[in-house]
């Protein structure tokens, strides 16, 4: 031990066996810690569903209010983060992205944070009925573009 590194133990891990310091198995490593909490404590059960039955959806735009920048340092842990990045508008999987919370964790506190005053919610209105003749022009317009050697297909 003259060098600082002790000599391996006899009785120490099988030469064969996976080693406990050595590399980490295939796959993709960890992002970040696990969430020490639960997503079902974190919403203390309930899950987030609107009168008709239907979640938010992912798309939905999210805000902070005044009220809830004013009282930011008084609201707890998930709360206060989601107050916090939606300084600016951000959309609900935005949010679950960003804060690694589960996307119906972040549905729920935005709906609690939604009739606290914190937040202003803007549900897309999934009832319009798109216009197909746009789509078609944005299509014909992308094909007018000439590629690099300046040919229009």
């Amino acid at each position: 031990m003259a060098d600082g590194i002790p000599p391996p133990d006899p009785d120490g891990p099988d030469p064969d066996g996976p080693d406990p310091d050595g590399p980490e198995p295939d796959g993709p490593a960890p992002v970040g810690p696990a969430p020490a909490v639960r997503p079902f404590l974190v919403t203390a059960g309930r899950v987030a569903v609107d009168a008709d039955g239907r979640s938010m959806p992912v798309e939905t735009q999210v805000v902070a209010t005044t009220e809830g920048l004013d009282a930011l340092d008084r609201l707890a842990f998930e709360q206060h983060d989601i107050v916090a990045v939606c300084r600016l508008p951000q959309s609900i999987a935005e949010i679950a992205a960003r804060l690694r919370l589960h996307l119906n964790v972040v549905r729920v506190l935005a709906e609690d944070l939604r009739a606290a005053g914190q937040l202003t919610v803007h549900v897309p209105d999934s009832g319009v009925v798109h216009d197909a003749s746009v789509l078609r022009r944005v299509i014909d317009g992308l094909r007018a573009i000439p590629d690099s050697r300046g040919v229009t297909p």
